[in-house]
C-alpha cells in the first residue's frame, strides 16, 4: 500500500496510507496538486505534498472561521474568501440564510475544477448556489480593486501557509487591503497556523494585525490533519470585537434560531474557543 509523506515542520513529518490509485496528481501553473482516498482520514487534498484539507476533518477548520464570526455579527450579507478552492468554507457561509453573496477568490482555477469533480459530496450544494461567485484571480490583487472597497461583512482568509503563491497573503500590504475591503462592524478571520510548531505566527499576524485594526486577537480549533494540537484563527474586527461576553451570547441565541448543521461548531465550543493555553498566551503581543 503506497502513503504520502508531509514535512511541513523541521524535523517531523506525517505519513497517510493511500486506499487504491490517486485520484488526481498534477502540476497547474501554481503548484503540485495532489487528492486520494486515505485509510484513516477520508479524501484529502494536498498542494505541494501539504494537506489542505480532508473530509474527516474539515468541519473544525471550515466552521470554525465562518459560523463564529457570522453568529457574532448578526447580520452578515456580504463574504469574500481568500482561497478555499475547495469550496468547503463557502458551503459553510451559504448555509446562512441572511447572506447574500459570497465572493471566493482563488488564484488556481485548476484547483477549483478538480474540487469540484472530486469533492461534490461536500460542495455540491455550494456550486449551485446562484448567491456564489468564484473569481480566478489574485486575491491579493482583487481586494485592492475599487469595487471590494467596503463591501464586505466578513473576509476570511483561508490562505496556505506562507510559502510560494501563499506568502502575498500575509504581512501589512494585506492586512490594510483587507481593511480596506471590510465594512464598518465588519470580521476578518485568518489561519494562523499550528502553535506548538509555529509559534511565531500568531506574535507577527498580531502584531501586523494591531498596526491596522482597532480590534484584534485569537481563538482556537483542533483540525488532527493540520499536526500539532491546537490551530490559531486570528481575527480582526473594524469597529467590533469578537469573543465578548455580549457576542457569545448573541451568538447561542442566532445558532439556536438558525437550525444550523454543524459537526464542530456549537456555542458551547465557541465559547471555550477563546480560552488560550498559558504558553499560547504569551505567544500574543
Amino acid at each position: 500500500m503506497t502513503s504520502v509523506k508531509e514535512r511541513l515542520h523541521k524535523g517531523y513529518a506525517q505519513s497517510m496510507e493511500v486506499a487504491g490509485a490517486l485520484l488526481a496528481d498534477e502540476k497547474s501553473r501554481y503548484q503540485r496538486i495532489k487528492i486520494f482516498d486515505t485509510v484513516a482520514n477520508g479524501r484529502v487534498m494536498t498542494l505541494d505534498d501539504i494537506v489542505q484539507i480532508t473530509t474527516r476533518d474539515e468541519s473544525a477548520y471550515a466552521e470554525m472561521l465562518t459560523h463564529l464570526p457570522m453568529l457574532e455579527h448578526g447580520k452578515v450579507e456580504r463574504v469574500m474568501i481568500v482561497g478555499g478552492g475547495d469550496l468547503s468554507i463557502a458551503d459553510e457561509a451559504l448555509k446562512h440564510k441572511g447572506v447574500k453573496e459570497v465572493v471566493l477568490v482563488d488564484i488556481d482555477g485548476r484547483v477549483v475544477e478538480l474540487c469540484k469533480e472530486l469533492f461534490a459530496e461536500m460542495n455540491a450544494k455550494a456550486f449551485k448556489d446562484r448567491r456564489l461567485k468564484i473569481e480566478i484571480a489574485d486575491a491579493f490583487e482583487y481586494l485592492g480593486r475599487p469595487e471590494s472597497k467596503g463591501r464586505f461583512d466578513l473576509i476570511i482568509a483561508d490562505r496556505p501557509d506562507p510559502v510560494g503563491p501563499g506568502k502575498a497573503l500575509f504581512g501589512d500590504t494585506f492586512y490594510g487591503r483587507v481593511k480596506g475591503a471590510l465594512k464598518k462592524g465588519g470580521f476578518a478571520t485568518f489561519q494562523t497556523g499550528v502553535p506548538f510548531y509555529q509559534p511565531w505566527e500568531i506574535t507577527e499576524a498580531l502584531e501586523e494585525l494591531g498596526r491596522f485594526f482597532p480590534q484584534s486577537g485569537l481563538y482556537l480549533t483542533v483540525v488532527p490533519t493540520y499536526i500539532g494540537g491546537f490551530m490559531a484563527l486570528s481575527w480582526a474586527g473594524k469597529g467590533a470585537r469578537l469573543g465578548t461576553p455580549a457576542g457569545i451570547k448573541r451568538a447561542a441565541a442566532a445558532y439556536k434560531k438558525s437550525k444550523l448543521k454543524t459537526d464542530y461548531y456549537n456555542p458551547a465550543v465557541h465559547a471555550a474557543s477563546f480560552a488560550l493555553p498559558e504558553w499560547i498566551a504569551r505567544l500574543v503581543p
